[in-house]
């Protein structure tokens, strides 16, 4: 793992934004290429001025929406059946589908906008999402939105820590939900105001 992360690093190094886009579209198309390396590693490149925050971020997650795309076309074509009997050579394990498959049943569509804040299933929703033929558009800006403040707060995450930036990896979990929770945060601030403003219009 050691290894293939500084080549991780080295490529993002020397390619930039395109080495961040090509390794977000893998991870997102269900190749085993971590975003919590990715995106950090983004940001750290912006706090020493050779890269711009929000770029990295945008970049990371319409790169993501490019990988959705590939795997939601292999779920829609081929079927579970197809995912388990080649998802093994990229690490796709029956427990990983099996997990994103619940989520989309239990929460529907909006399962494809939450789980990207979540490590593991983020990665896999989109199969059972095109398995379903969930409408393309819906599907399409739901994972951008939902992959927006993942790729941002990954990215400042690295920003913000510099050279430990690789502590962001080894607390996975505490940055989703700290993302998830600046997100859920945020949507009742806009909510809150659109409230008062119908309100004092109204009145």
């Amino acid at each position: 793992m050691d290894a293939f992360q500084d080549f991780l690093t080295r490529t993002i190094g020397d390619w930039g934004y395109l080495a961040i886009f090509v390794a977000m579209v893998l991870e997102s198309a269900c190749i085993p290429i971590p975003s919590e390396i990715t995106m950090p590693f983004g940001g750290l490149m912006a706090a020493s001025g050779d890269l711009n925050l929000w770029l990295v971020g945008l970049v990371g997650a319409v790169a993501n929406l490019v990988g959705s795309w590939i795997a939601y076309a292999a779920g829609a074509t081929g079927g579970r059946a197809l995912v388990l009997r080649y998802g093994r050579y990229v690490r796709i394990r029956p427990h990983d589908l099996d997990r994103a498959e619940d989520w989309f049943k239990r929460y529907g569509d909006r399962a494809v906008f939450w789980s990207r804040l979540l490590p593991v299933v983020r990665t896999f929703i989109s199969l059972p999402a095109g398995m379903a033929r969930m409408e393309l558009v819906r599907f399409s800006v739901y994972s951008f939105v939902g992959s927006l403040p993942w790729s941002l707060g990954l990215a400042y995450g690295g920003y913000a820590l510099g050279q430990n930036w690789h502590k962001l990896a080894d607390n996975l979990e505490v940055a989703a939900f700290g993302i998830a929770a600046l997100l859920v945060a945020g949507a009742a601030f806009l909510l809150v105001r659109s409230r008062r403003r119908k309100a004092r219009a109204a009145a």
